[in-house]
C-alpha cells in the first residue's frame, strides 16, 4: 500500500510539474524558455474570434511590433537617416544611435528607447519581448514617433511644416485601421508612445482606446486619457548623471538649500513660477534664476543641482517638467510644487520617502516653504539622499537596456494594464446593447 501510494504521489508531481512549464510558457530546445505557445499547446491557437491568449507573470510581456517605414520613426533623426534605405523597417542592425546634439528633443524621446528595447533581442532581463507572430502577443507597439514628429516638423503651430506632422498622423491611422488587430479590439492592446503634450495633437481622439505613453495628462481630458488605461513615463533627462557622488559630508558639501534656474514665464499652472521667483527673494541659502535652455545654461544648472540640497520642480506649462528627473539623477531632493502631477512607476516607488510635496497654496505663503525645509534634518536629508542613489537607475533610458532601467520599468507597467484591457475587449466583443457604464 505504502509503495502504491508514493508511485501516485510521484506520478502526481510529474503531471503537476509538467503542467505548470505549459501554462508558464513552456521549455524549448535545451532547457531555454520560448515565447510562442501555439506550438506546445493547440488549443491557444487563434483567429480573429478566439479568446484572448493569457498574460503570463513569470515571463516577458510578448509584443508584436509593426514593421513602418522609416519615415515615421527614424528618418526623423537626421536626413541621412531618411535617405539610407528608406523603405525597409528598422532593424537592430540598422537602428541609428539617438543623437548626441539633440538638445531638448530627447526629453520626449521615449517612442525611441521602447522601440530600441523590442529590436535587441540578445537583452537578457528584459520586461517585454518582441514575437513575430502576433496571434501569440499580448499588445501590439506602435512605432510612430509622434513626439519627435511635433518637435521636427513645425513646433510653431502656424509653420507650414505642421502639415507634414498631420499627414503622417493621417498615414498612421489609416495603417491601423486596416490591421485586423486593430480591428478586434478597437485599438484597446495598443501601445502608442505620445509623451509629447502636443504630440499626435491633430487625431488622438481616434486613438484614445490604446494605452497612451505620456509626461502627464494636463492636455488631455479625462474621457480620453486617464491613469486606469495609461501609462505616465519619465521623461529622459538633459543632464548628466552624478556617477561619482561619493562625499563623505554630502549634506554640507551641499551649501545650497533650495535651488532653481530655468523658464519662470510659463501657462497654466506654470504661472506659479513667477510668483515664487518674487517670493523666494532674499534668502542666502536659496538661489532662483530664470534663465533658457542652451548648453552653457544646462551645465550650469547641473553643477547648481549637485551642489544642493533640494531642488525645487514647480509646474510648466503642463504639471509636469524634465526639471524633476535631472533633480533625481543628480541625488538632489526634489520639491515638488505641482497640484495635478502624475508620478511614473508610483504603484512601485514611494515619492514620499525622496521627494518633499507642497500645494500651489502653501508654496505662495511667505517664507513658509523655507522655513519648511529648514527643518529637516540631516539625517532626514541623508535619507532621501541615499534612496536617490538607489533609484535613480529606475530614469535612465540606455541601449542596450537594463534591468529595471527606465525602459523596462514602462513595459512593467504596461503588463500592469493588460487585464483591465482584457477585460474591455472581451465584455465590448459580447455587449449586445450599448453600454450602460456609458
Amino acid at each position: 500500500m505504502i509503495g502504491k501510494s508514493i508511485i501516485s504521489l510521484i506520478i502526481f508531481l510529474i503531471i503537476t510539474f509538467i503542467t505548470y512549464l505549459i501554462t508558464t510558457g513552456g521549455l524549448g530546445a535545451g532547457g531555454i524558455r520560448t515565447v510562442d505557445l501555439r506550438s506546445q499547446i493547440s488549443f491557444l491557437s487563434s483567429n480573429n474570434d478566439s479568446v484572448v491568449i493569457p498574460c503570463r507573470t513569470g515571463s516577458p510581456l510578448r509584443v508584436f511590433m509593426y514593421d513602418l517605414p522609416k519615415r515615421f520613426n527614424v528618418a526623423m533623426l537626421g536626413r541621412k537617416f531618411a535617405e539610407e534605405d528608406g523603405g525597409s523597417p528598422v532593424t537592430a542592425r540598422n537602428l541609428p544611435p539617438w543623437p548626441r546634439n539633440s538638445g531638448l528633443k530627447q526629453q520626449h524621446s521615449v517612442e525611441y528607447w521602447m522601440m530600441a528595447s523590442l529590436l535587441c533581442g540578445n537583452c537578457s532581463g528584459n520586461e517585454a519581448v518582441r514575437v513575430s507572430d502576433p496571434e501569440a502577443a499580448d499588445v501590439f507597439f506602435v512605432p510612430f514617433f509622434s513626439s519627435l514628429s511635433f518637435n521636427t516638423h513645425g513646433r510653431n503651430m502656424t509653420d507650414p511644416d505642421t502639415e507634414i506632422d498631420r499627414q503622417l498622423q493621417v498615414d498612421i491611422l489609416k495603417f491601423l485601421r486596416q490591421s485586423v488587430y486593430w480591428q478586434r479590439s478597437e485599438g484597446r492592446d495598443h501601445v502608442i508612445p505620445m509623451h509629447h503634450p502636443n504630440a499626435f495633437r491633430f487625431l488622438r481622439e481616434e486613438v484614445n482606446a490604446s494605452i497612451l505613453i505620456v509626461a502627464d495628462f494636463g492636455r488631455y481630458s479625462k474621457v480620453m486619457s486617464n491613469l486606469q488605461k495609461d501609462i505616465v513615463a519619465p521623461y529622459m533627462h538633459v543632464m548628466e548623471s552624478f556617477l561619482d557622488d561619493n562625499s563623505l559630508d554630502p549634506y554640507n558639501s551641499r551649501t545650497t538649500l533650495l535651488f532653481f534656474r530655468g523658464r519662470t514665464v510659463r501657462k497654466s499652472e506654470g504661472v506659479v513660477r513667477a510668483k515664487l521667483e518674487k517670493i523666494l527673494k532674499g534668502f542666502n541659502d536659496v538661489h532662483y534664476e530664470a534663465s533658457y535652455a542652451t548648453g552653457e545654461s544646462i551645465k550650469a544648472s547641473s553643477q547648481g543641482m549637485r551642489s544642493s540640497k533640494f531642488c525645487l520642480n514647480p509646474a510648466g506649462d503642463t504639471p509636469s517638467s524634465n526639471r524633476l528627473f535631472d533633480a533625481i539623477v543628480s541625488h538632489c531632493v526634489p520639491v515638488i510644487v505641482s497640484d495635478r502631477i502624475e508620478l511614473p512607476f508610483e504603484d512601485e516607488l514611494d515619492y514620499n520617502k525622496f521627494s518633499i510635496f507642497f500645494s500651489i497654496k502653501e508654496a505662495l505663503i511667505p517664507g513658509y516653504m523655507v522655513q519648511q525645509l529648514r527643518k529637516i534634518s540631516k539625517e532626514k536629508w541623508l535619507e532621501m539622499w541615499k534612496l536617490l542613489k538607489e533609484i535613480a537607475h529606475h530614469y535612465e533610458y540606455q541601449y542596450p537596456p537594463k534591468k529595471d532601467d527606465a525602459v523596462n520599468m514602462i513595459w512593467r507597467q504596461v503588463r500592469h494594464k493588460v487585464p483591465s484591457e482584457r477585460l474591455a475587449v472581451n465584455r465590448a466583443r459580447r455587449l449586445k446593447v450599448p453600454d450602460w457604464w456609458r
